[in-house]
């Protein structure tokens, strides 16, 4: 009978403790790791402190998504002073095309990779619909996400708020 009192007692704490690691998680910035199109690793730590940082999902063949990458690289300038990370689970050489269609390297805060067929980043968001865009403070905190539809003028908006 101990035995099962017991048994009882871990399997509550599990499903009751979990969740609370799993949310306190989800408002820090996800330990991303992308494939560059030079072929080097860039990690979510290589980004620079102190900058506010949005963090984009997408997939360089998704309508929806390339609407918004028109949008984005239209207003490059209400972003100079974040830094930004383009991710997608697509292959490499689609990460390479779309690279070069934006002129990706001429902005120098901006880092755009592939995290592979495994996708992590899509774990940790929940397989969110695309574009899904986060926006995180200087310290790395959640600040708002946007699903499917991103509103520019919005995202402009609040970025302009963070110090």
């Amino acid at each position: 009978m101990a035995y099962l009192r017991f048994s009882i007692a871990v399997l509550l704490f599990f499903f009751l403790y979990a969740p609370c690691e799993i949310s306190a998680q989800a408002g820090k910035l996800p330990p991303f790791r992308i494939m560059q199109t030079n072929g080097q690793i860039f990690n979510a730590t290589q980004l620079p402190m102190g900058k506010p940082i949005v963090v984009i999902y997408f997939d360089p063949d998704c309508h929806d998504c390339q609407a918004l990458m028109g949008q984005l690289f239209s207003q490059t300038k209400s972003f100079q002073k974040a830094s930004l990370a383009l991710i997608t689970n697509a292959s490499i050489n689609q990460v390479i095309v779309f690279a070069d269609k934006y002129k990706v390297a001429t902005y120098k805060n901006m880092v755009v990779g592939t995290e592979g067929a495994n996708a992590p980043i899509g774990q940790y968001y929940h397989y969110p619909p695309m574009p899904f865009v986060a926006l995180y403070d200087k310290n790395g905190n959640l600040l708002m996400t946007y699903k499917k539809t991103v509103p520019m003028a919005d995202l402009v908006e609040r970025l302009g708020k963070l110090k």
